[in-house]
């Protein structure tokens, strides 16, 4: 007769050999954690070099009088703000900077929505009107800023020849304080508009067919489709479009710094400029960072507004 016992297996289930206790943990979930930390690591190094450390060192570096002229540099508290709330030609870059949104936004807004519809609609030839509304927005900006400079040539350019065949005086396009913020907007719509246009067309592809097959069986006409199912409908989607152009609108710089460098008169120059010629015309590090920084609190103000304006949608 055998007199060895039975010892219970390893593998057995906790709750059979040890009954009333919980069970153990698996031992190979920290192994996974440390195999995902891994992958995290290169992404999370690279954020906190090229994202996190000069968000810091701007920072600090607008408390001080930083520049590439001197070769010391000294904290000088708030001084940099307190000079850049007093600074004309701060408020006067805002200022332009605040129209040019304004004027911009509402336009890439509401005809980015009308090209969508029209497409929308079953017009002959998609592909074709599908491609001139987004090619623009595939250009870049050096392509876009010289195509207008030959159409708002004073002489030469389309534009002027269109007004003179109309019996009307040629116009300064980019020459003229009154004219030429006008004239940059009209470019940034046409290039930019077609990144909108896409966003209402794909909106407008995801709306279900029963709401309009209920409303035709209701005796609804298109107009009466169109404003109590389709803009409705489409709402969340236009308050991420209006939010996207406003924030790409505030941080214009590009176009106007290579058509008219901020001219004439300083009338197109946006706040992205002023801070550019402040730091590396001026040499003067330090202010520049404390008017980015204000500008910086102006931009988080538009978005939490935005965000009471337009509260996510639960569910």
């Amino acid at each position: 007769m055998s007199t060895t016992s039975s010892r219970p297996d390893a593998t057995d289930s906790p709750v059979e050999s040890k009954a009333g206790q919980h069970p153990a943990p698996p031992t190979a979930r920290p192994r996974t954690k440390q195999t995902g930390w891994l992958f995290v690591v290169p992404f999370a190094v690279a954020f906190a070099l090229f994202m996190i450390w000069p968000i810091v060192q701007g920072l600090w570096m607008s408390f001080t009088d930083e520049s590439l002229t001197l070769s010391s540099t000294e904290f000088v508290g708030f001084d940099n703000f307190a000079e850049a709330f007093g600074d004309p030609d701060v408020w006067s870059s805002l200022g332009n900077t605040l129209f040019f949104t304004v004027i911009t936004v509402v336009p890439l807004v509401l005809v980015a929505l009308g090209m969508a519809l029209l497409v929308h609609t079953g017009l002959a030839g998609q592909w074709v009107w599908r491609l001139s509304f987004f090619a623009p927005f595939l250009l870049p900006v050096s392509v876009v800023t010289i195509i207008w400079q030959w159409l708002y040539q004073p002489d030469l350019g389309m534009a002027n020849q269109a007004l003179e065949k109309l019996g009307l005086e040629p116009v300064g396009w980019l020459s003229d304080e009154q004219v030429a913020m006008w004239s940059i907007a009209a470019l940034t719509v046409w290039w930019t508009v077609g990144f909108n246009f896409l966003l209402y067309l794909a909106a407008l592809q995801s709306l279900p067919d029963q709401l309009y097959e209920a409303a035709a069986l209701d005796g609804a006409g298109a107009w009466r489709r169109l404003f109590s199912i389709t803009l409705p409908q489409l709402k969340r989607t236009t308050g991420l479009v209006a939010m996207l152009q406003i924030l790409a609108s505030l941080k214009v710089f590009d176009q106007i710094y290579i058509l008219t460098k901020g001219g004439p008169n300083n009338s197109t120059r946006p706040i992205l400029e002023y801070i550019y010629d402040v730091g590396f015309t001026g040499y003067r590090l330090g202010y520049a960072s404390a008017i980015s920084y204000l500008f910086f609190a102006l931009i988080i103000v538009i978005s939490i507004a935005q965000l009471r304006i337009f509260p996510r949608q639960e569910g």
